[in-house]
């Protein structure tokens, strides 16, 4: 191995290393569970502000699923971390967790706030009784985009749970395969 090989591959692991001690460091702070009700609250207000579609779709909706901030890193390997709120109703039901890993062609940091809209009571009972809910495992999930938003209605509503992604910020670029897990945790 040559010396500007080696010189780069030191580089990228203390790049790595600083962007995850970086993220892990700010998650130590860990939201009470009155700043995690708050920040729902407003979470689902910038949402619904900007996609009336969603405002419908929770009136339909068994339960709601809110992460107000995911915070998202990586060069290489990367993750991403955050702490949500599931509401039945006007009622807080639980706090949960959405931590992911990814591997691949990445580079970057941004955060974004997520909204899952259960539609079922199969997919609220899922949620409840697994322990931890993985994408691609259990009831089926769409993520919505603009497109699929403008023609979402009841009458098309097939599936059981909704996600709208909102609020990115920063810049992350990223070719990469990425597994992200839901658990429940105690507040």
């Amino acid at each position: 191995m040559t010396h500007a090989r080696r010189t780069f591959h030191k580089i990228l692991l203390a790049t790595a290393a600083t962007l995850t001690l970086g993220t892990v460091s700010g998650l130590a702070q860990a939201a009470t569970a009155e700043d995690l009700n708050r920040d729902a609250e407003q979470a689902l207000q910038t949402l619904y502000k900007s996609n009336s579609s969603a405002e419908a779709l929770s009136r339909k909706a068994r339960a709601v699923l809110v992460f107000p901030k995911i915070v998202k890193a990586g060069l290489v390997f990367g993750g991403s971390y955050g702490e949500g709120v599931l509401k039945k109703g006007s009622d807080y039901a639980g706090y949960y967790n959405s931590v992911s890993a990814s591997w691949g062609w990445q580079a970057g940091a941004e955060s974004y706030g997520y909204v899952v809209f259960l539609m079922s009571d199969k997919a609220v009972k899922y949620l409840d009784k697994s322990k931890g809910w993985e994408f691609g495992v259990g009831p089926s999930i769409v993520v919505v985009n603009d497109g699929i938003a403008k023609n979402l209605s009841t009458s098309t509503l097939k599936n059981d749970a909704y996600a709208f992604i909102f609020d990115q910020q920063g810049l992350m670029a990223s070719l990469s395969i990425e597994g992200t897990k839901i658990s429940r945790i105690k507040r």
